[in-house]
């Protein structure tokens, strides 16, 4: 099957929620740094999601080096499940942010129906790029999505 990949033209959604660490952020302000904005949306019951960031931390690093961007990784673990994530993604060590979305307001506000779900945003809170689902190789069409969004 393939991913639904489509353009829109929407902004991020004025929501607060809490990092593993238990800060809170205002997600509406996560795009005012200039740079690029991915919100990607996972669970940990969810292996293709998984695996995706598993990937896409392996580049990370080279990513910045290239395009500069902020990715922030929401979880839509319910509150059940919520305190296994901390230590799950300090296990991983990924180099994003996460933060957690238990009640799946964010998720519902951003129209999120399945998962994994990113949005890229450019430093204006514009979305200007959305795609559902993952294969391997997929966080190739997100760098090239981030490049062009770089170079425009």
């Amino acid at each position: 099957m393939l991913p639904l990949v489509s353009k829109a033209q929407t902004r991020i959604p004025d929501m607060q929620a809490r990092d593993i660490n238990g800060d809170l952020f205002s997600i509406g302000s996560l795009a005012r740094d200039n740079k690029p904005l991915i919100i990607l949306f996972w669970a940990t019951w969810c292996k293709p999601c998984i695996e995706e960031m598993d990937n896409i931390a392996e580049i990370y690093y080279d990513w910045q080096d290239e395009v500069g961007f902020e990715l922030v990784a929401v979880s839509i673990d319910d509150t059940r499940s919520s305190s296994v994530i901390r230590s799950f993604v300090y296990g991983k060590d990924w180099p994003f942010r996460v933060l957690l979305d238990t009640n799946q307001d964010i998720m519902r506000a951003m129209n999120v129906t399945v998962i994994p779900h990113y949005y890229l945003f450019d430093s204006n809170n514009k979305m200007v790029y959305k795609h559902t689902g993952y294969t391997p190789g997929n966080e190739f069409l997100m760098y090239n999505e981030l490049k062009k969004l770089v170079n425009e």
